[in-house]
């Protein structure tokens, strides 16, 4: 709602646009007539002060390091929650009752499998594609295999093609892990939670039983609701913008997975590991910290700091518990990358120059230690962030088409090219 006006003079003349109030958060100046009554765009490369929609999934402060999922704080959730009910949370607005929960369960759990002749799909492609590379082609190609889960039109086909979505990601994502190593894919098993359904789709193999240590499948499902969703970042803004033009859910969430890919994004995490394996050993670290302290040395510390978080990430503070949990349980003791991990973490949390830039750890810092603990390249690592935010991609995609305020995308320009000018025939240039 507008609770105040915000001038603006301009050309001798005087405008007033209405500042709207969100129930927690900077309120926001209403620019949507600028450019009718002045001729005149903003500037804002990054859209970094711009609001793009109105939601009501989740919030973020980053001066305070909070991050709520439609008002419950991630904290509780990755706590006492499971994936699941944070799924549902983010599609519904509120938790569900016993009841709703074992109904939702199961309408997940039914939609794992894939269509037989997607398995075909994945010998297209080489042996050594990326798994990202390989997913991103099989979710456009859901569309052509769920025609009747495509109408953004009817609320039924949404839900439907939402709950498929959710539940056939980790069946993509292990079968695009196991294409990779050279093994054969493992179908789903109803009895098995979500996230142990995956590790068992993954590292299971049809020579032997596998049974799905309680302790990783937990921490599985830990890294899944901390990645559900983050607001308006790079890939959800992007299955919005897809989203906007009507294009079906499986397109715009195969949008998504294409931005999440790159390494400014989704792809910190592996960046991070890459960053410790170059370290190396503890006695390196001093090097390496100095190097990250000049301005003029190219070296950057990754898993530090956050575009957003300006205090300690708190998804990053509950990563740090489970890689500890996982890492004892696997009984992982001399790890040197975990040894430059922990001194690292120490100096950040210790070192004027990183508390004075409020580098704190991130959960990317972490996250690429568990994975690589819980048996996954780093190639797989964007792949699960993917699985996760599949749930954050539907649930704002879902509110986009059910805003009644929605339009197709269409950010303007500061254009500095050529101005108009006649064509010259080749003879004569």
């Amino acid at each position: 709602m507008a609770n105040s006006t915000a001038k603006l003079e301009l050309g001798g003349e005087n405008r007033e646009y209405e500042v709207l109030e969100g129930s927690v958060g900077p309120d926001v100046i209403n620019i949507a007539s600028l450019y009718r009554d002045t001729g005149m765009f903003t500037y804002d490369p990054g859209f970094t002060s711009t609001a793009s929609c109105e939601s009501k999934i989740t919030y973020i402060d980053g001066d305070e390091g909070t991050l709520l999922h439609r008002g419950y704080p991630i904290e509780q959730l990755a706590d006492h929650g499971d994936f699941l009910e944070v799924c549902y949370l983010l599609l519904y607005g509120e938790l569900p009752t016993k009841a709703q929960k074992e109904d939702f369960d199961y309408r997940v759990t039914r939609h794992t499998m894939l269509h037989e002749q997607m398995s075909r799909f994945f010998t297209g492609f080489r042996r050594d594609a990326h798994p990202m590379a390989v997913m991103c082609g099989m979710v456009g190609a859901l569309s052509a295999f769920y025609h009747d889960s495509t109408d953004i039109s009817d609320p039924h086909q949404r839900m439907v093609a939402s709950i498929r979505m959710i539940a056939k990601m980790p069946t993509i994502a292990a079968m695009a892990y196991k294409y990779h190593i050279g093994q054969p894919f493992i179908y789903p098993r109803n009895e098995l939670s979500y996230a142990a359904n995956f590790l068992h789709m993954c590292f299971a193999v049809p020579c032997e039983e596998y049974h799905v240590n309680p302790v990783l499948a937990r921490a599985m499902d830990r890294i899944f609701i901390l990645h559900a969703d983050h607001e308006q970042n790079a890939s959800t803004s992007t299955v919005r913008l897809a989203g906007s033009s009507g294009a079906n859910p499986f397109a715009c969430i195969a949008a998504g997975i294409a931005c999440l890919w790159g390494p400014a994004h989704g792809g910190a995490n592996e960046a991070a590991l890459n960053m410790l394996a170059e370290i190396g050993t503890v006695d390196r670290i001093p090097e390496y910290i100095d190097r990250a302290k000049d301005r003029d040395d190219p070296f950057r510390l990754m898993g530090f700091g956050h575009r957003v978080y300006k205090n300690y990430d708190p998804r990053a503070k509950i990563m740090q518990k489970t890689t500890h949990e996982v890492l004892g349980e696997l009984g992982i003791k001399d790890d040197p990358q975990l040894d430059v991990a922990l001194e690292l973490e120490r100096i950040a949390l210790t070192d004027e120059y990183f508390i004075e830039k409020k580098l704190y750890p991130n959960i990317d810092f972490y996250s690429g230690i568990t994975l690589r603990a819980l048996g996954f390249p780093t190639t797989m690592f964007t792949v699960l962030f993917a699985l996760a935010r599949t749930v954050g991609w539907i649930a704002q995609w879902k509110e986009m088409i059910e805003d009644p305020n929605q339009k197709i995308g269409r950010p303007r320009q500061l254009y500095t090219g050529a101005t108009q000018r006649d064509y010259v025939p080749i003879a004569n240039r």
